[in-house]
Protein backbone atom coordinates (compact mmCIF):
# COMPACT_ATOMS: atom_id res chain seq x y z
CA UNK A 1 0.00 0.00 0.00
CA UNK A 2 2.91 2.77 0.51
CA UNK A 3 3.54 2.43 -2.77
CA UNK A 4 0.55 3.67 -3.57
CA UNK A 5 0.47 7.72 -4.41
CA UNK A 6 -1.76 10.00 -1.86
CA UNK A 7 -4.33 11.34 -3.27
CA UNK A 8 -5.68 13.21 -0.32
CA UNK A 9 -3.97 14.66 2.75
CA UNK A 10 -5.29 11.49 5.32
CA UNK A 11 -7.20 13.56 8.23
CA UNK A 12 -6.11 12.36 12.06
CA UNK A 13 -8.11 8.94 13.20
CA UNK A 14 -8.69 6.93 15.84
CA UNK A 15 -7.88 3.14 15.95
CA UNK A 16 -11.66 2.67 15.11
CA UNK A 17 -11.98 4.08 11.79
CA UNK A 18 -8.36 2.72 11.31
CA UNK A 19 -9.91 -0.95 11.37
CA UNK A 20 -13.67 -0.25 10.53
CA UNK A 21 -14.85 -0.59 14.18
CA UNK A 22 -18.97 1.29 13.85
CA UNK A 23 -19.54 1.35 17.63
CA UNK A 24 -21.96 3.17 19.00
CA UNK A 25 -19.58 4.75 21.35
CA UNK A 26 -16.85 5.10 18.97
CA UNK A 27 -14.64 8.07 20.07
CA UNK A 28 -15.02 11.01 17.17
CA UNK A 29 -11.92 13.06 16.30
CA UNK A 30 -10.93 16.97 16.81
CA UNK A 31 -12.05 17.51 13.70
CA UNK A 32 -16.30 16.64 14.52
CA UNK A 33 -16.33 19.15 17.11
CA UNK A 34 -16.67 22.71 17.73
CA UNK A 35 -18.69 25.41 16.02
CA UNK A 36 -17.17 25.70 13.21
CA UNK A 37 -18.16 22.66 12.18
CA UNK A 38 -21.50 23.47 13.25
CA UNK A 39 -21.67 26.61 11.36
CA UNK A 40 -20.68 24.67 7.87
CA UNK A 41 -23.84 22.85 8.20
CA UNK A 42 -25.58 25.46 8.70
CA UNK A 43 -25.45 27.23 5.04
CA UNK A 44 -28.32 27.38 2.84
CA UNK A 45 -29.38 24.94 -0.13
CA UNK A 46 -28.08 24.39 -3.47
CA UNK A 47 -28.92 27.08 -5.85
CA UNK A 48 -27.30 26.03 -9.17
CA UNK A 49 -29.50 24.10 -11.47
CA UNK A 50 -27.96 20.30 -12.47
CA UNK A 51 -27.56 22.25 -15.95
CA UNK A 52 -25.16 24.62 -13.89
CA UNK A 53 -23.50 21.92 -11.82
CA UNK A 54 -22.69 19.72 -14.96
CA UNK A 55 -20.67 22.73 -16.23
CA UNK A 56 -19.02 23.57 -12.95
CA UNK A 57 -17.99 19.71 -12.77
CA UNK A 58 -16.87 19.61 -16.09
CA UNK A 59 -14.91 22.47 -16.01
CA UNK A 60 -13.34 21.03 -12.44
CA UNK A 61 -12.01 17.69 -14.92
CA UNK A 62 -15.12 15.95 -15.33
CA UNK A 63 -14.11 12.78 -13.16
CA UNK A 64 -16.13 11.46 -10.27
CA UNK A 65 -15.91 7.88 -8.12
CA UNK A 66 -18.85 6.73 -6.34
CA UNK A 67 -18.71 3.19 -3.53
CA UNK A 68 -22.28 2.21 -3.84
CA UNK A 69 -23.76 -0.32 -1.72
CA UNK A 70 -25.61 -3.12 -3.40
CA UNK A 71 -25.24 -6.95 -4.59
CA UNK A 72 -24.26 -6.82 -8.40
CA UNK A 73 -21.53 -5.45 -10.16
CA UNK A 74 -22.99 -4.57 -13.36
CA UNK A 75 -27.07 -4.92 -12.30
CA UNK A 76 -29.33 -3.79 -9.82
CA UNK A 77 -30.17 -0.21 -7.96
CA UNK A 78 -26.46 0.79 -8.08
CA UNK A 79 -25.47 0.10 -11.46
CA UNK A 80 -28.71 1.08 -12.87
CA UNK A 81 -27.67 4.81 -11.00
CA UNK A 82 -24.57 4.28 -13.07
CA UNK A 83 -26.08 4.18 -16.67
CA UNK A 84 -28.72 6.59 -15.51
CA UNK A 85 -26.26 9.02 -14.50
CA UNK A 86 -24.21 8.42 -17.62
CA UNK A 87 -26.70 9.20 -19.87
CA UNK A 88 -28.13 12.26 -17.86
CA UNK A 89 -23.92 13.53 -17.80
CA UNK A 90 -21.94 12.28 -20.76
CA UNK A 91 -19.05 14.28 -19.94
CA UNK A 92 -18.63 12.99 -16.80
CA UNK A 93 -16.55 10.23 -16.39
CA UNK A 94 -18.08 8.31 -13.69
CA UNK A 95 -16.78 5.28 -12.00
CA UNK A 96 -19.40 4.07 -9.87
CA UNK A 97 -18.11 0.90 -8.08
CA UNK A 98 -20.79 -1.62 -6.55
CA UNK A 99 -19.95 -3.68 -3.43
CA UNK A 100 -21.25 -5.15 -0.36
CA UNK A 101 -21.81 -2.08 2.09
CA UNK A 102 -20.09 -4.21 4.75
CA UNK A 103 -17.13 -4.14 2.74
CA UNK A 104 -17.01 -0.55 1.26
CA UNK A 105 -16.80 1.33 4.43
CA UNK A 106 -14.25 -0.65 5.89
CA UNK A 107 -12.49 -0.16 2.63
CA UNK A 108 -12.82 3.54 3.10
CA UNK A 109 -11.36 3.46 6.64
CA UNK A 110 -8.64 1.43 6.00
CA UNK A 111 -8.12 4.24 2.69
CA UNK A 112 -8.29 7.19 5.30
CA UNK A 113 -5.62 5.12 7.47
CA UNK A 114 -2.90 4.83 4.59
CA UNK A 115 -3.81 8.17 3.00
CA UNK A 116 -5.16 6.41 -0.26
CA UNK A 117 -8.56 7.64 0.04
CA UNK A 118 -10.52 6.86 -3.44
CA UNK A 119 -14.19 7.90 -3.85
CA UNK A 120 -15.87 10.97 -3.28
CA UNK A 121 -19.07 9.69 -2.82
CA UNK A 122 -20.36 6.76 -0.59
CA UNK A 123 -24.08 5.37 -0.90
CA UNK A 124 -23.83 2.49 1.53
CA UNK A 125 -27.18 0.41 3.70
CA UNK A 126 -24.19 0.44 6.61
CA UNK A 127 -26.00 3.93 8.02
CA UNK A 128 -24.19 3.62 11.37
CA UNK A 129 -20.85 4.79 9.28
CA UNK A 130 -22.40 8.08 8.36
CA UNK A 131 -22.97 9.52 12.21
CA UNK A 132 -19.51 7.96 12.60
CA UNK A 133 -18.14 9.44 10.08
CA UNK A 134 -19.69 12.80 10.94
CA UNK A 135 -18.05 12.38 14.39
CA UNK A 136 -14.76 12.49 13.08
CA UNK A 137 -15.12 15.10 10.53
CA UNK A 138 -14.98 12.80 7.35
CA UNK A 139 -17.90 14.39 5.84
CA UNK A 140 -18.68 17.54 3.97
CA UNK A 141 -21.38 19.22 5.31
CA UNK A 142 -23.42 20.19 2.25
CA UNK A 143 -27.69 20.86 1.62
CA UNK A 144 -28.54 19.99 -1.95
CA UNK A 145 -31.49 21.11 -3.58
CA UNK A 146 -34.51 19.99 -2.15
CA UNK A 147 -33.34 18.83 0.93
CA UNK A 148 -35.29 20.76 2.96
CA UNK A 149 -38.11 18.86 1.19
CA UNK A 150 -36.78 15.56 2.59
CA UNK A 151 -38.24 13.47 5.14
CA UNK A 152 -36.94 14.68 8.26
CA UNK A 153 -35.21 11.54 9.55
CA UNK A 154 -33.83 10.99 5.55
CA UNK A 155 -31.25 14.05 6.07
CA UNK A 156 -28.57 14.89 8.55
CA UNK A 157 -29.66 18.52 10.28
CA UNK A 158 -26.54 19.92 9.15
CA UNK A 159 -26.12 18.49 5.60
CA UNK A 160 -23.58 15.85 6.57
CA UNK A 161 -25.54 13.06 5.18
CA UNK A 162 -28.88 12.61 3.00
CA UNK A 163 -30.93 9.54 2.03
CA UNK A 164 -31.25 9.04 -1.80
CA UNK A 165 -33.54 6.16 -2.05
CA UNK A 166 -36.04 4.20 -0.39
CA UNK A 167 -35.11 0.50 -0.21
CA UNK A 168 -37.47 -2.38 1.53
CA UNK A 169 -37.21 -5.69 2.06
CA UNK A 170 -39.79 -8.38 2.60
CA UNK A 171 -40.91 -11.94 0.47
CA UNK A 172 -42.61 -12.83 -2.67
CA UNK A 173 -43.94 -15.58 -3.95
CA UNK A 174 -44.73 -16.75 -7.73
CA UNK A 175 -48.56 -16.19 -7.93
CA UNK A 176 -49.30 -18.55 -9.89
CA UNK A 177 -46.94 -21.55 -8.64
CA UNK A 178 -48.65 -20.43 -4.74
CA UNK A 179 -52.11 -20.63 -6.12
CA UNK A 180 -54.73 -20.37 -3.88
CA UNK A 181 -52.66 -21.32 -0.87
CA UNK A 182 -50.52 -18.55 -1.45
CA UNK A 183 -48.82 -16.90 1.99
CA UNK A 184 -50.42 -13.84 2.78
CA UNK A 185 -48.55 -12.76 5.86
CA UNK A 186 -44.98 -14.07 7.24
CA UNK A 187 -46.73 -16.34 9.95
CA UNK A 188 -47.87 -18.72 6.91
CA UNK A 189 -43.92 -19.33 5.50
CA UNK A 190 -43.44 -22.02 7.90
CA UNK A 191 -46.16 -24.16 7.13
CA UNK A 192 -45.46 -27.78 6.14
CA UNK A 193 -46.55 -27.47 2.53
CA UNK A 194 -43.66 -24.91 1.52
CA UNK A 195 -40.92 -27.18 3.17
CA UNK A 196 -38.31 -27.13 0.31
CA UNK A 197 -40.07 -24.56 -1.67
CA UNK A 198 -38.43 -21.31 -0.07
CA UNK A 199 -35.44 -19.27 -1.34
CA UNK A 200 -33.79 -16.62 1.32
CA UNK A 201 -31.07 -14.53 1.93
CA UNK A 202 -29.00 -14.88 4.56
CA UNK A 203 -29.56 -12.87 7.83
CA UNK A 204 -26.22 -13.02 8.99
CA UNK A 205 -24.53 -11.57 5.76
CA UNK A 206 -26.89 -8.26 4.88
CA UNK A 207 -27.91 -6.19 7.82
CA UNK A 208 -31.25 -5.43 6.63
CA UNK A 209 -32.21 -8.58 5.91
CA UNK A 210 -30.52 -9.53 9.29
CA UNK A 211 -33.50 -6.29 11.08
CA UNK A 212 -36.11 -8.46 8.79
CA UNK A 213 -35.58 -11.99 10.23
CA UNK A 214 -35.07 -9.82 13.99
CA UNK A 215 -38.27 -8.69 13.58
CA UNK A 216 -39.60 -12.03 12.84
CA UNK A 217 -38.21 -13.41 15.87
CA UNK A 218 -39.90 -10.72 18.00
CA UNK A 219 -42.99 -10.53 16.45
CA UNK A 220 -43.33 -14.37 16.13
CA UNK A 221 -41.00 -15.56 18.43
CA UNK A 222 -37.81 -17.90 18.21
CA UNK A 223 -39.67 -21.15 17.56
CA UNK A 224 -40.42 -19.52 14.07
CA UNK A 225 -37.43 -19.45 13.33
CA UNK A 226 -36.66 -22.46 14.02
CA UNK A 227 -39.85 -23.72 11.97
CA UNK A 228 -38.38 -21.81 9.17
CA UNK A 229 -35.13 -23.29 9.38
CA UNK A 230 -36.95 -26.73 9.27
CA UNK A 231 -38.18 -25.40 5.80
CA UNK A 232 -35.10 -26.17 4.63
CA UNK A 233 -34.74 -23.32 2.72
CA UNK A 234 -32.14 -22.49 0.00
CA UNK A 235 -30.01 -20.10 1.40
CA UNK A 236 -27.52 -17.42 -0.61
CA UNK A 237 -25.83 -14.47 -0.48
CA UNK A 238 -27.18 -11.05 -1.80
CA UNK A 239 -30.69 -10.13 -1.35
CA UNK A 240 -31.38 -10.12 -5.06
CA UNK A 241 -30.95 -13.64 -4.55
CA UNK A 242 -34.75 -14.97 -3.44
CA UNK A 243 -36.48 -12.84 -6.35
CA UNK A 244 -33.87 -14.54 -9.01
CA UNK A 245 -34.81 -18.29 -7.73
CA UNK A 246 -38.17 -17.56 -7.96
CA UNK A 247 -38.36 -15.71 -11.09
CA UNK A 248 -35.85 -18.91 -12.46
CA UNK A 249 -39.14 -20.99 -11.11
CA UNK A 250 -36.39 -22.51 -8.70
CA UNK A 251 -38.66 -21.87 -5.86
CA UNK A 252 -42.05 -20.82 -5.34
CA UNK A 253 -41.29 -18.64 -2.38
CA UNK A 254 -37.94 -15.74 -2.16
CA UNK A 255 -37.87 -14.16 1.99
CA UNK A 256 -35.41 -11.31 2.51
CA UNK A 257 -35.65 -9.16 -1.15
CA UNK A 258 -36.73 -6.25 -2.73
CA UNK A 259 -39.58 -5.40 -4.74
CA UNK A 260 -42.70 -3.43 -5.64
CA UNK A 261 -45.57 -3.70 -4.12
CA UNK A 262 -47.41 -2.61 -7.08
CA UNK A 263 -46.07 -5.34 -9.27
CA UNK A 264 -49.15 -8.31 -8.81
CA UNK A 265 -47.45 -11.26 -11.47
CA UNK A 266 -45.93 -13.12 -11.81
CA UNK A 267 -44.09 -12.51 -8.69
CA UNK A 268 -46.00 -10.76 -5.88
CA UNK A 269 -44.09 -8.71 -3.56
CA UNK A 270 -45.87 -9.20 0.38
CA UNK A 271 -46.47 -5.78 2.78
CA UNK A 272 -49.44 -7.33 4.59
CA UNK A 273 -50.87 -5.17 7.35
CA UNK A 274 -50.07 -5.64 11.00
CA UNK A 275 -47.01 -7.86 9.76
CA UNK A 276 -43.55 -6.53 9.95
CA UNK A 277 -41.51 -5.98 6.94
CA UNK A 278 -38.59 -3.43 6.70
CA UNK A 279 -37.16 -0.01 4.54
CA UNK A 280 -34.60 2.34 5.09
CA UNK A 281 -32.96 5.42 3.11
CA UNK A 282 -30.02 4.31 1.61
CA UNK A 283 -27.44 7.25 2.62
CA UNK A 284 -25.56 9.28 0.54
CA UNK A 285 -22.65 11.42 1.17
CA UNK A 286 -20.06 13.76 -0.05
CA UNK A 287 -16.39 12.73 2.02
CA UNK A 288 -14.72 16.03 2.78
CA UNK A 289 -11.54 15.14 1.43
CA UNK A 290 -12.91 14.05 -2.55
CA UNK A 291 -10.75 15.08 -5.24
CA UNK A 292 -14.06 16.13 -7.17
CA UNK A 293 -16.39 18.23 -4.85
CA UNK A 294 -18.35 19.79 -7.71
CA UNK A 295 -18.90 16.54 -9.81
CA UNK A 296 -19.71 15.10 -6.03
CA UNK A 297 -22.21 17.60 -5.69
CA UNK A 298 -23.91 17.24 -9.18
CA UNK A 299 -24.05 13.29 -8.17
CA UNK A 300 -26.04 14.23 -5.12
CA UNK A 301 -28.46 17.02 -6.41
CA UNK A 302 -29.17 14.94 -9.01
CA UNK A 303 -29.99 11.41 -7.06
CA UNK A 304 -32.75 14.17 -4.46
CA UNK A 305 -34.07 15.34 -7.67
CA UNK A 306 -37.75 15.67 -8.74
CA UNK A 307 -36.59 13.81 -12.69
CA UNK A 308 -34.78 10.90 -10.20
CA UNK A 309 -37.33 10.73 -7.44
CA UNK A 310 -40.36 10.24 -9.53
CA UNK A 311 -38.73 7.46 -11.10
CA UNK A 312 -39.09 5.34 -7.81
CA UNK A 313 -42.10 3.37 -6.05
CA UNK A 314 -41.09 5.52 -2.90
CA UNK A 315 -39.63 8.67 -2.80
CA UNK A 316 -37.10 10.47 0.08
CA UNK A 317 -38.78 13.93 -0.33
CA UNK A 318 -42.27 14.50 1.41
CA UNK A 319 -43.37 16.99 -1.75
CA UNK A 320 -43.75 13.88 -4.07
CA UNK A 321 -46.18 11.52 -4.06
CA UNK A 322 -45.97 8.04 -4.42
CA UNK A 323 -47.89 6.28 -7.23
CA UNK A 324 -51.08 5.67 -6.99
CA UNK A 325 -51.84 2.70 -4.00
CA UNK A 326 -48.90 3.75 -2.12
CA UNK A 327 -48.79 6.12 0.85
CA UNK A 328 -45.04 7.68 1.62
CA UNK A 329 -43.18 4.72 3.20
CA UNK A 330 -43.09 6.88 6.75
CA UNK A 331 -46.46 6.11 7.16
CA UNK A 332 -46.31 2.44 7.42
CA UNK A 333 -45.76 1.74 10.56
CA UNK A 334 -44.67 -2.49 10.04
CA UNK A 335 -41.93 -0.51 7.72
CA UNK A 336 -39.63 0.36 10.94
CA UNK A 337 -38.30 3.10 8.94
CA UNK A 338 -37.06 4.73 12.22
CA UNK A 339 -36.24 1.04 13.96
CA UNK A 340 -33.73 0.33 11.20
CA UNK A 341 -31.19 3.28 12.25
CA UNK A 342 -31.39 2.71 15.96
CA UNK A 343 -30.74 -1.13 14.73
CA UNK A 344 -27.70 -0.26 13.15
CA UNK A 345 -26.07 1.59 15.45
CA UNK A 346 -25.77 -1.00 17.91
CA UNK A 347 -23.08 -3.19 16.64
CA UNK A 348 -22.69 -5.61 19.82
CA UNK A 349 -26.36 -5.95 19.20
CA UNK A 350 -25.95 -6.87 15.21
CA UNK A 351 -23.24 -9.37 16.17
CA UNK A 352 -24.56 -11.59 18.28
CA UNK A 353 -27.51 -11.67 16.18
CA UNK A 354 -25.60 -12.69 13.28
CA UNK A 355 -24.12 -15.19 15.44
CA UNK A 356 -27.47 -16.42 16.47
CA UNK A 357 -28.89 -17.14 13.11
CA UNK A 358 -25.92 -19.05 12.07
CA UNK A 359 -26.95 -20.94 14.64
CA UNK A 360 -30.04 -21.69 13.25
CA UNK A 361 -29.26 -21.26 9.51
CA UNK A 362 -25.40 -22.69 9.26
CA UNK A 363 -22.47 -20.34 8.40
CA UNK A 364 -22.41 -18.22 5.41
CA UNK A 365 -21.57 -20.17 1.81
CA UNK A 366 -20.24 -18.51 -1.36
CA UNK A 367 -18.08 -15.92 -2.55
CA UNK A 368 -19.40 -12.24 -2.56
CA UNK A 369 -21.99 -11.64 -5.48
CA UNK A 370 -20.22 -8.45 -6.95
CA UNK A 371 -16.62 -9.94 -6.95
CA UNK A 372 -13.67 -8.89 -5.35
CA UNK A 373 -12.73 -5.34 -6.05
CA UNK A 374 -10.12 -5.27 -3.78
CA UNK A 375 -8.68 -2.43 -1.45
CA UNK A 376 -8.71 0.69 -4.09
CA UNK A 377 -11.05 -0.23 -7.03
CA UNK A 378 -10.97 3.05 -9.03
CA UNK A 379 -8.05 4.27 -8.23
Amino acid sequence: MTSLPSRRRLLATGAGAALGLGALGATATPAAAGPATAARGAGSEETRSLDELYQDAVAEGGKLVVYAGGDLANSGSGAGARTAFRQRFPQIDLNLIVDYSKYHDVRVDNQFATDTLVPDVVQLQTLQDFTRWKRQGRLLHYKPAGFSKLYKKFRDPDGAWVAGMVIAFSYLYDVAAAGADAPRTPLELVDPRWKGAIASSYPHDDDAVLYLFALYAQTYGWDWIANFAAQQPQFARGSFSPGTAVTNKEKIIGVGTGGSPLITTPNRWMMPDGHPFMAWGQRIAILKQAANPTAAKLYLNWQLSTERQTSNSWSVRTDIAPPTGLKPIWEYPNANVDGFPRFMEDRAEVERLKQTFALYFGEVKGDPTPGWPGLHPGA
